[in-house]
């Protein structure tokens, strides 16, 4: 679960009654299609012939320069996330990242999605006992990345969710 009971209105779009704007909506959805095609490799190493997650990537950026719909960005988002339904581990976490962040283009809120998800496969890449360091790495790279009109929006926003997001938001 990575959406909370109760929405922020800074992360609502104003047109449906919240605050972010269009600019701000696309920044988070180019962010965290960035967070999610960082581990993108773990997925295509286990099914190099599966190009759904890649494809919930090209999607959300068509989106984000207002060449492709919401809909249909929501819609490959769904293929990412079907493709990982059979696997297990990072190449499972990295199928859903990219999914989660094509549907930042429905909802603004599934960016932490992709990040959270990103995070999880690169725990799972590593031994054991590299876990956590990994996750801080991944964190840390992640939180480089934010644009900085929406890097207080989306730190604020880790700090509010990171309990429904496996806690893997801490440096």
């Amino acid at each position: 679960m990575i959406l909370p009971g109760e929405r922020d209105p800074r992360m609502i779009t104003i047109r449906r009654g919240g605050s972010l704007t269009d600019e701000h909506h696309r920044l988070l959805a180019l962010w965290a299609a960035g967070c999610a095609e960082r581990v993108l490799p773990l997925f295509e190493s286990a099914r190099p012939q599966d190009d759904r997650p890649g494809a919930a990537l090209v999607a959300v950026r068509a989106w984000a320069r207002g060449e492709l719909p919401m809909m249909a960005t929501r819609a490959a988002g769904g293929h990412a996330m079907g493709a990982a339904r059979e696997l297990r581990g990072a190449a499972r976490f990295a199928a859903y990242a990219t999914g989660q962040a094509a549907v930042v283009a429905h909802v603004a809120e599934h960016d932490l999605g992709a990040a959270a998800y990103a995070i999880k496969a690169v725990r799972a890449s590593v031994s054991t006992g590299e876990q956590d360091a990994a996750g801080r790495r991944e964190c840390r790279w992640q939180r480089e990345q934010l644009p900085a009109e929406v890097r207080d929006l989306v730190l604020a926003d880790q700090e509010r969710r990171n309990p429904i997001c496996w806690d893997v938001f801490h440096v």
